[in-house]
């Protein structure tokens, strides 16, 4: 008598999932509490590949039934698209392309050519200014437009920040001459929060959109981490009809998206869509929920979000040398009320007292942050 042996579904699932795991996933689980954060966000992404694998493989299955049917081994009536390669639908312009000064400068200029060399290695912001400022036109506080066409928008650029100093000049070594082969006009702002407080990225957000605005009509706003590199130059700066999410594929997330309604990393929005929205929430104090809650903003102003296709949307994290910034444990309380704070906390309840210093590269905005410069009243 022949005796079966049947694996139960649950169990073959999760032991095909921890086989799917790359090493770097596998690293995150015995690696510092610090990175348990990153391993969550990696380990959502594995399983929404994993998801899409088995359905591809399902659909493998299919195919092959589907041509086991057809014994003369001719052409049958489906089509199966099952790795749907990102095919570009424009193409970019050919070397030695000429426009007028005088003309608004294109989208796909032939100075962009895709991949992006990526130095990750330590270096100073000295070295960095030397290299880049030059005769490449870069102004005070990091001001560059192009002279040979009109730049199609112009770009403020914020970075909020706090104790990172290694990872600065890293960042401008790689984004300011991708930026200037889009010709782009753009200027860095580096938003510092002072203090003791719990960082609150959201809140250094609304005061460099605040400052940046002071310095010029600005018509494109982006927010950009720090540790963020981009891989690719055609992943385009400018802004659009809708939000944009630029940092789609990380590495330190297995270059997938964590999940549908992720907007972390990079994004971007025109100063009007941004003024709708409210700008960011203020209340986020610590880790984590406050690009959550900019997804509901966009989606309840009655925004999609917008993304670049294929493998354009690459970026490589710079790795820490020190710990993260603590969770925030009250995120999902205030997300489930989002709708509700949407007119109350961003830009319109903000108060603050700004120090701004002009530096070759960018403006450095330092702000002591507590809770009482957003109050918000009970809803």
């Amino acid at each position: 008598m022949r005796t079966h042996f049947r694996l139960p579904k649950r169990s073959l699932i999760a032991l095909l999932f921890l086989f799917s795991l790359s090493s770097s996933a596998m690293y995150f689980i015995y690696s510092a509490p610090g990175t348990v954060n990153e391993y969550l966000f990696m380990v959502q992404a594995q399983s929404i590949q994993f998801r899409k694998n088995v359905r591809t493989i399902g659909a493998q299955v299919y195919e092959q039934v589907v041509r086991g049917a057809y014994s003369n081994g001719t052409d049958y009536p489906f089509e199966f698209n099952l790795s749907e390669p990102y095919v570009q639908t424009t193409t970019f312009l050919p070397e030695g392309f000429t426009y007028l000064p005088n003309e608004t400068c294109p989208e796909r200029l032939p100075s962009m050519k895709g991949p992006v060399d990526i130095n990750m290695s330590e270096i100073s912001m000295g070295e960095v200014e030397q290299s880049l400022m030059g005769d490449s036109g870069i102004m005070l506080g990091g001001h560059w437009k192009p002279q040979d066409c009109v730049p199609r928008w112009k770009v403020a650029i914020l970075v909020p920040f706090r104790n990172r100093h290694e990872h600065l000049p890293v960042l401008f070594r790689h984004l300011i001459p991708a930026l200037q082969r889009q010709r782009l006009h753009f200027a860095f702002y580096v938003i510092e929060q002072a203090g003791t407080h719990t960082f609150n990225r959201a809140m250094l957000f609304n005061v460099g959109f605040l400052e940046a605005m002071k310095d010029l009509d600005w018509d494109c706003v982006i927010f950009h981490d720090v540790d963020h590199i981009l891989e690719n130059d055609r992943n385009y700066y400018g802004c659009g009809d809708m939000p944009r999410h630029f940092a789609v594929k990380l590495n330190k997330y297995s270059y997938l998206l964590p999940y549908e309604e992720f907007f972390g990393g990079v994004s971007g929005l025109t100063v009007e869509q941004y003024r709708k929205v409210n700008g960011f929430p203020n209340a986020f104090w610590g880790w984590g929920g406050e690009d959550d809650d900019l997804w509901n903003r966009v989606q309840n102003a009655g925004y999609n979000v917008s993304r670049p296709q294929g493998d354009i949307g690459r970026y490589m994290s710079i790795p820490h040398h020190h710990r993260g910034e603590v969770q925030f444990l009250g995120r999902y309380t205030l997300l489930r009320r989002s709708k509700e704070r949407q007119s109350l906390d961003g830009l319109n309840n903000l108060k603050y007292l700004p120090q701004v210093t002009r530096k070759p590269l960018y403006s450095n905005i330092t702000v002591n942050l507590t809770p009482e410069l957003a109050p918000v009243s009970d809803y």
